[in-house]
């Protein structure tokens, strides 16, 4: 970063301190399990990835994919376990929040994850 750049942001995070403004952080995850052909995967892909992390929701929860195609690491030991892809489960703080299982539609998807995050503190705001 030029040095330029780098005392402009540096102004920038200045100013929205004085102002009481401060960058906004997400304390929950949105995790996707998934598995390498899966059709309701590619199905959540082509109508919600590309948008997910310009939505209020993908802001609060940003997105990691972890695949179900190798072991997973230590930290995925969940109750109860993930078999099905996708299922996407939100982690707040290192714990389970709430899961969804499956992807049928938009509509659907939208307003579990709402009503999970819903419980984590993290409501998007419109």
């Amino acid at each position: 970063m030029s040095r330029s750049l780098a005392s402009l942001r540096g102004v920038m995070l200045a100013l929205l301190v004085l102002c009481g403004l401060t960058p906004v952080t997400a304390a929950a995850e949105l995790v996707m399990f998934e598995r390498a052909g899966c059709p309701w995967c590619r199905n959540w892909d082509r109508e919600i990835a590309a948008i997910y992390p310009k939505t209020r929701e993908g802001v609060k929860a940003p997105l990691r994919r972890v695949s179900l195609d190798k072991p997973l690491a230590s930290e995925w030991k969940l109750d109860p376990p993930v078999f099905y892809s996708p299922t996407f489960v939100v982690i707040d703080k290192g714990r389970e929040i709430g899961r969804i299982t499956g992807y049928s539609n938009a509509e659907s998807f939208w307003g579990l994850l709402g009503a999970i995050l819903a419980r984590t503190g993290q409501t998007p705001t419109p």
